[in-house]
C-alpha cells in the first residue's frame, strides 16, 4: 500500500510538472531564451514586422495596423483592421515578421471584437491556424485550415481573449525532395486540441503565402518563413506574442 501511495505521488509530481512545462493559456509570459515580437508597442511593431509582399499587396509601409488601447486589460494592443484589406481582401495588408524560422515554440494571443471577425496566423508564412468567429468547420477557429476541424467549445468568445500555443517542426527535404511533412501540436486557450498533426499542403492559392501558388499548394519549398498575421478588414487585436526557436531532430511537436 505504501509503494502504492509513493508511485501515485510520484505520478502527480510528473504530470504537474509536465503542465508547468507546457506553459500554454492566456497570460503566459515568454519561455527561457523566447524572442518577443510584439509587446503592444509601435516600435516593436515597426521593428520586427513588415507588410508581406504577395502579389495581392495594396498596402504600403509604414505599417497602417493601429496601436490600440486593450479593451479587457492594461496595456496596448494591435488591430489588424488596416484600410487596404477592407472587404476581406486577404494579403493586400497582412504583416509578417522581417526575421524567418524553421521549427519554433510560438505563443500569441487574439481577442475578436464582433461576431464574424477574421484573421489568421500563418506558421512559416505558409500553414493557416485560423482566427475566425462563428465558424466550427474544418475552415474555422483553431482549424489547421482544411486539414483538422476547429476545437470551438475551447474559445473564449468575441470581446475576450485568446490564445494559441503552438510547437512546430518544418517540413524536411533530402535532395531537394520533402521526405517528411510540417508537424504541429496546439494548445487553444490551455487545451491540447491538435497533436503531431501533419500538414499537407499551403492552401489559399498564391495570395495566402509562401508556395501557395505552387502545384496548387503542394509544392512546399525547403526554405524557411516569418510568422504572419492576416488583415481581412475585420477589429481583431493580438498581444503577448513571442517565439522560441527550436532544432526539433525527431519527428515530434508534443509538448
Amino acid at each position: 500500500m505504501k509503494t502504492t501511495r509513493i508511485f501515485t505521488l510520484l505520478f502527480l509530481i510528473v504530470l504537474t510538472a509536465t503542465a508547468a512545462n507546457a506553459q500554454v493559456g492566456v497570460g503566459t509570459k515568454p519561455a527561457a531564451k523566447a524572442e518577443v515580437l510584439f509587446d503592444g508597442s509601435r516600435a516593436m511593431l515597426d521593428a520586427k514586422w513588415t507588410y508581406w509582399k504577395g502579389p495581392r499587396l495594396a498596402a504600403t509601409l509604414p505599417i497602417k495596423w493601429q496601436i490600440v488601447k486593450d479593451p479587457v486589460d492594461n496595456g496596448t494592443v494591435v488591430n489588424t483592421n488596416d484600410p487596404a484589406s477592407a472587404g476581406g481582401k486577404y494579403g493586400a495588408a497582412d504583416i509578417v515578421t522581417k526575421k524567418e524560422y524553421r521549427d519554433f515554440r510560438l505563443h500569441i494571443e487574439f481577442l475578436i471584437e464582433k461576431p464574424g471577425g477574421n484573421s489568421g496566423v500563418y506558421l512559416q508564412n505558409r500553414y493557416e491556424i485560423q482566427v475566425l468567429d462563428g465558424d466550427s468547420t474544418t475552415h474555422g477557429l483553431a482549424a489547421v485550415i482544411n486539414e483538422a476541424a476547429a476545437p470551438y467549445s475551447a474559445y473564449n468568445g468575441t470581446g475576450k481573449w485568446n490564445a494559441y500555443d503552438i510547437t512546430f517542426r518544418a517540413a524536411r527535404f533530402v535532395n531537394g525532395k520533402r521526405t517528411e511533412q510540417p508537424l504541429v501540436t496546439i494548445y487553444f486557450n490551455g487545451k491540447k486540441i491538435h497533436t503531431n498533426h501533419a500538414i499537407t499542403q499551403v492552401w489559399g492559392g498564391p495570395n495566402s503565402g509562401i508556395d501557395g501558388g505552387n502545384d496548387g499548394g503542394k509544392g512546399i519549398t525547403d526554405v524557411p518563413g516569418g510568422l504572419k498575421l492576416q488583415a481581412e478588414g475585420h477589429d481583431v487585436l493580438y498581444r503577448n506574442i513571442w517565439i522560441k526557436e527550436l532544432d526539433l531532430k525527431k519527428a515530434d511537436t508534443n509538448f
